[in-house]
């Protein structure tokens, strides 16, 4: 018998911290999965997206042309461009790069946000349950970001850090929600719907 599991070693009884983390992370997302609390307005917004009268585009922000989702593509603008700056900002003599990257990565929000919401209004109960937790997620890092460029532009670079410090943890929970999405509940972009 295999007694070794992620987080444990055969030596010792305890998890280790990844172990309890990672058992308390997917624990999390079990529970979301199955809550139906925000059920009323993930169906009343999935209708309202379903409605929009996109005709092709909604094929094209779905990623049907090219057999898989556009969203993962599109998200590498802002998460390029804010990781980028939070390495500028440890780089003494960047500059206004980081200021730049930050807006940058704020300009490519809209797109990713809306092919996003396009593959997300087709999704079952489940899934757009963690993908709304995903949504909010990103909304945070949008706001720490607008924040950060809101406090570089005003010279105060040190908020400007913070915010975007902020800014980058709420993009990785946010990713951490996508990539479960995505690949735990194994969710594709072109369902036959």
């Amino acid at each position: 018998m295999n007694t070794h599991t992620f987080g444990t070693s055969p030596h010792t009884r305890e998890a280790s911290p990844l172990g309890t983390a990672s058992t308390w992370w997917l624990t999390t997302l079990d529970r979301m999965e199955r809550s139906t609390v925000a059920d009323p307005a993930i169906r009343a917004l999935q209708r309202g997206i379903g409605s929009l009268p996109l005709g092709v585009v909604r094929e094209l922000l779905r990623g049907r042309p090219l057999g898989h989702p556009v969203h993962p593509l599109l998200v590498q603008v802002p998460i390029g461009c804010w990781l980028s700056a939070a390495v500028l900002d440890i780089v003494p003599g960047s500059g206004h790069a980081p200021r730049t990257l930050t807006a940058v990565g704020l300009a490519g929000v809209a797109p990713a946000a809306v092919a996003g919401w396009a593959d997300w209004a087709d999704l079952p109960p489940e899934q757009a349950r963690v993908g709304l937790a995903h949504a909010i997620s990103n909304v945070a890092a949008v706001a720490c970001y607008a924040a950060s460029l809101t406090a570089r532009l005003r010279h105060h670079p040190t908020k400007g850090r913070l915010w975007s410090l902020g800014g980058l943890a709420a993009v990785a929970v946010s990713g951490a929600l996508g990539g479960h999405v995505a690949y735990r509940q194994a969710v594709g972009a072109n369902p036959a719907t």
